[in-house]
């Protein structure tokens, strides 16, 4: 049976809610979980923006309230799927063999920015990739990567090499494949423990996007980028909905949202926010004079390119064998991206 969605009224405890000024009038209310520092862009800016995209589209009759530290991060797809919350945002690679296809895009290699990257992430997802159906259970209303994933340490790395026997924070999916070919230690922590992590020498390093520099405070604790153009990997995200959520609204509700808000339109946004954190956390990091930013040379990118190509042929075999046509879904990756 459906599950009732909340009609307006605010959440008790530590609820933050995005639109003060339209939440009053709002026939409905979503709950949403996060498990990101207060702080940090997904919910500073792209929350927010998911809001009021809804709230716009809907003459203000739908929108959200943001809850946090419901659950840790690998729990998001479960929390939303019980029905515990309406809304979450899950990094596919903390869910070891949970996903498979969502490996495409994670690929290193690819040209362009994170909106492009997201961008054509959704189209691929739509034509290819959904196919697998390995969200069943939520519906997906988004799909992003995060900006080039780069090594940030508290000891300075000047070359490849240097990578192999270091202990460092890895995530799943392409990033631990990656962090395996160069010889590393993973260790797998959610985000909101990488600081710890590394402010305990618990690892040496951790690999993630320059966001990270500014979101999660990395230049307190890695004061050395090690930067390989096009990065390391990108990271694959998904905005999710409990589908009884979504069948609870009116039906011209559900297809404004999925006419205006949904799929491309917010994945689109979502990378766009992506790029300009990218950005903020590299200017934190020129800012701050403790902090270095170390450029691969071309004998290791050129070194890199031949341990991708590895990678790759692998990821493209591992994803065909969930029944979705990989080389297409790759190509057409390669293809959307290369033409921005």
């Amino acid at each position: 049976m459906a599950r009732q969605i909340k009609l307006t009224s605010l959440l008790a405890g530590a609820a933050i809610a995005f639109s003060a000024s339209l939440a009053w009038a709002a026939d409905y209310t979503l709950t949403i979980s996060s498990w990101a520092p207060p702080t940090h862009g997904i919910n500073a800016k792209m929350w927010p923006k998911f809001v009021e995209m809804v709230e716009e589209a809907t003459d203000g009759r739908v929108t959200a309230e943001l809850k946090l530290g419901i659950a840790p991060p690998p729990a998001q797809m479960d929390l939303i799927q019980d029905g515990a919350a309406d809304l979450s945002i899950i990094f596919h690679g903390y869910q070891a063999g949970r996903f498979v296809t969502t490996k495409l895009i994670e690929l290193p290699g690819y040209e362009g920015s994170a909106e492009d990257a997201s961008v054509a992430y959704w189209k691929a997802y739509e034509q290819y990739l959904s196919k697998a159906d390995e969200h069943r259970g939520v519906k997906v209303v988004a799909l992003h990567t995060h900006g080039p994933a780069q090594l940030h340490s508290s000891g300075q790395i000047t070359s490849l090499e240097q990578v192999s026997g270091l202990k460092v924070r890895i995530p799943g999916g392409v990033g631990g494949d990656v962090g395996a070919a160069l010889g590393a230690t993973g260790i797998q922590v959610p985000a909101p423990k990488v600081y710890e992590t590394l402010a305990s020498k618990a690892a040496d390093g951790v690999v993630m996007p320059m966001e990270s520099r500014k979101g999660f405070k990395l230049t307190e604790v890695a004061q050395n980028v090690y930067e390989v153009p096009g990065g390391l990997y990108r990271g694959s995200f998904a905005f999710i909905m409990n589908e009884d959520a979504f069948a609870d609204l009116p039906a011209d509700l559900q297809a404004v949202l999925e006419e205006q808000v949904f799929g491309e339109p917010l994945s689109r946004e979502i990378g766009r926010i992506w790029d300009e954190i990218d950005t903020i956390g590299r200017d934190a990091t020129e800012a701050d004079a403790s902090n270095t930013i170390n450029r691969a040379s071309d004998a290791d990118l050129a070194k890199f390119q031949e341990i991708a190509g590895g990678i790759v042929s692998a990821v493209i075999e591992e994803v065909a064998g969930a029944g979705v046509d990989a080389q297409a879904a790759y190509d057409m990756l390669k293809s959307e991206l290369s033409a921005n």
